[in-house]
């Protein structure tokens, strides 16, 4: 996989090689940034960690969802900033969607 393959604001079920374990294993994802080797996306079906995931670690897209505007997850743009993800491969950050009430 690669860049082109994944849309910012976008929902995908994917399958996954678990940088943990190196098994490949199920995860829901939305991306919030796209960068040239990694995305920024938050895992919505576990934890729900912002984490950096390498295009090679996703094996396969099973489903893409377009978010709608009001839908849409928000976090700051400077969390989100690719010099900021240099060393870390995780971080916890709470986010909605202002249309969900929270």
């Amino acid at each position: 996989m690669d860049k082109s393959n994944f849309k910012e604001d976008t929902r995908y079920t994917v399958t996954w090689r678990d940088p943990a374990t190196g098994r490949l294993r199920p995860a829901n994802l939305y991306v919030f940034r796209t960068y040239e080797k990694f995305m920024i996306a938050r895992e919505t079906s576990g934890a729900g960690l912002l984490r950096k995931i390498p295009y090679e670690d996703v094996v396969r897209i099973v489903r893409e969802i377009p978010v709608d505007k009001a839908q849409r997850y928000m976090v700051p743009a400077a969390v989100l900033e690719e010099k900021l993800w240099r060393d870390r491969s995780a971080m916890e950050r709470y986010s909605t969607s202002p249309a969900l009430g929270k």
